[in-house]
C-alpha cells in the first residue's frame, strides 16, 4: 500500500526528535471514510476518498493525452485518473502522511457531485440606479 510505503520512507521525518516514529494507526492519513467524514453528503455514502492537494495547478489531459483547456470540463463527478504521490510530513508536531496531486486525465463526463449556483442566480439583475448599500 502506498500509504505504508510513505510511512516507511518518511520514518525519520515522522520520528522528529523522538526515538521512535508514531504508529501508522495514530497519525493522519489522506484516506478517508465518506460515511464518517461526510455523513450528510449522499455522494460520499458507502465510499472512501483520498484528500489530495497541490500548491500548483495539475496538468490536465483527455483520453488521448491532449491538454484540456476548458475548465468547465473539470468538476467534481467527472470520471478520470489521477497521478498522486504520498509523503510523510512533520510540521510543528502535526505528523502524518499527505497526498500530493500531480496530473489528471479526464475519461468521461459524469453527474456533478453537489451543486453550485451561478453568479447570475445569486445576484440577479440590479438596476443601474439601485444603491445596494442603502
Amino acid at each position: 500500500m502506498a500509504i505504508e510505503a510513505a510511512y516507511n520512507d518518511g520514518a525519520g521525518k515522522l520520528r522528529g526528535n523522538g526515538k521512535t516514529e508514531p504508529p501508522l494507526s495514530s497519525i493522519k492519513t489522506p484516506l478517508r471514510d465518506g460515511d464518517i467524514e461526510r455523513p450528510d453528503d449522499e455522494a460520499y455514502a458507502n465510499a472512501w476518498f483520498i484528500n489530495a492537494n497541490s500548491t500548483t495547478a495539475p496538468g490536465i489531459v483527455d483520453k488521448a493525452c491532449k491538454p484540456v483547456l476548458d475548465s468547465n470540463l473539470v468538476y467534481s463527478g467527472v470520471y478520470g485518473r489521477a497521478a498522486i504521490t504520498f509523503y510523510a510530513f512533520n510540521s510543528n508536531g502535526n505528523r502524518g502522511i499527505a497526498c500530493g496531486l500531480q496530473n489528471l486525465q479526464l475519461i468521461r463526463a459524469g453527474e456533478p457531485l453537489g451543486s453550485k449556483s451561478s453568479p447570475e442566480d445569486d445576484f440577479g439583475d440590479i438596476e443601474d440606479d439601485e444603491d445596494f448599500l442603502a
